[in-house]
């Protein structure tokens, strides 16, 4: 199969880097506005490799590009504005097409093309990265636990999505950030869809840790599982983080939506108070301050899902223990391309456009995953660790254990 990796950034590299170790990709190729950026990655990956300049708001030229090639693999963004044009351009030239997609509102408007790509013989599968897409397929592990779901939450730790790149702009990601913390975000709640907004607080009781608080954030997974779930009452998406960052969030936001800051001005702000350009923190440290006490958020990437079990109420969680490497572009680029290995859509696979739960197998991809992180694990079963509130334990000598286990030396 050929394919293409659309991006050569913080999250392309790595989704290129992974695909290339596929015995199924003939051939790879890098493409990028910035014809030496795709360059670079391109010549790091071998003879099947090679790099192309393209920009995808040229709608002829990226058609071209894509009528050649069995499947795309989208990492530009911000999605909220170039999602569903190229997801278009994929269905015109019959190419597969998986993404990292992490806007709601690009989301609606691309599950509203199934019909198309499925006329098309195209299967899509949006939001496979990280926060969407493990995280989904978190829910799922989690789901699964249970008789029946009624409220539904995952989430991660925003403090670990900060870009480790930093340029002249501020990135996509950062820019996506500061989108879904402003206007209204679409939720689910009592059974239904409702705008609200973000930043609203919700409390939680994560078996084996006990009360945790996290805070709303625009994200796909919210308006996602409700349409392949029909039980379902609630969910939100989470994003957790510190008292003070909450209040300077907040005040953010309430800047862009009065009209005087742009989202672009803001995320520029955000990028140098932050530190974009740092490394990122290793999960592995996540689950040690964890174990150790020293932290009350929730886990760096995790869902929890509420309903019952054998007729009474019950919790069931499920987190990762170990991620790829490479901070946020590892995390995000390596679950895309795993996606495309686990669905290989040029197979007899579905045909129309899905949200990860709707079509990817969470165990095969967890295995699949599980040697790609670091430290590296040997499948889903020391990969994703599940606590039930029907099962009391202390979850933090868990975490401690296995932030031991992975230390180096």
């Amino acid at each position: 199969m050929k394919v293409t990796v659309l991006g050569a950034g913080g999250m392309g590299q790595y989704a290129a880097r992974c695909a290339a170790t596929f015995d199924f990709v003939d051939e790879l190729v890098v493409a990028d506005r910035d014809a030496s950026a795709a360059e670079r990655v391109a010549q790091a990956l071998g003879a099947r490799a090679r790099s192309t300049a393209v920009d995808v708001t040229d709608d002829a030229a990226l058609g071209r590009l894509l009528s050649g090639s069995g499947a795309v693999l989208n990492t530009v963004g911000p999605f909220f504005r170039l999602g569903p044009p190229v997801l278009r351009a994929a269905i015109r030239a019959g190419c597969h097409y998986l993404d990292i997609n992490d806007d709601w509102e690009s989301t609606e408007a691309m599950l509203a093309m199934h019909d198309d790509a499925r006329a098309g013989g195209v299967t899509a599968v949006i939001g496979m990265g990280a926060s969407p897409g493990i995280s989904n397929l978190l829910a799922v592990t989690a789901m699964r636990e249970l008789d029946a779901t009624e409220e539904l939450y995952p989430g991660f730790d925003v403090d670990a999505a900060i870009p480790e790149t930093r340029g002249p702009r501020p990135s996509a990601a950062m820019i996506h950030g500061v989108h879904q913390l402003t206007g209204r975000i679409r939720v689910f709640d009592g059974g239904r869809f409702v705008d609200e907004r973000p930043m609203r607080r919700v409390d939680l009781d994560y078996p084996g840790l006990g009360p945790r608080a996290g805070w709303t954030i625009g994200h796909p997974e919210a308006i996602t599982f409700p349409r392949y779930h029909a039980p379902l009452r609630r969910s939100r998406i989470l994003m957790t983080t510190s008292r003070p960052k909450i209040l300077a969030m907040r005040a953010l936001a309430l800047l862009v939506d009065s009209g005087l800051l742009s989202i672009e001005r803001a995320a520029a702000w955000v990028e140098r108070l932050e530190g974009a350009g740092r490394p990122a923190k290793n999960p592995v440290d996540h689950l040690r301050e964890l174990g150790a006490g020293q932290s009350r958020k929730l886990p760096a990437l995790f869902a929890v899902a509420r309903g019952r079990k054998h007729d009474r109420p019950a919790t069931v969680a499920a987190t990762i223990v170990s991620a790829p490497a490479g901070g946020m572009g590892g995390a995000t680029g390596v679950p895309l391309a795993v996606g495309l290995a686990v669905v290989r859509p040029d197979g007899d696979r579905q045909r129309g456009v899905f949200a990860p739960e709707g079509i990817v197998d969470p165990d095969a991809f967890f295995d699949r995953l599980a040697p790609l992180c670091s430290p590296a694990r040997t499948g889903r079963g020391d990969l994703v660790l599940v606590s039930r509130s029907w099962e009391p334990h202390d979850l933090r000598a868990t975490l401690r254990r296995l932030a031991g286990a992975a230390r180096p030396g």
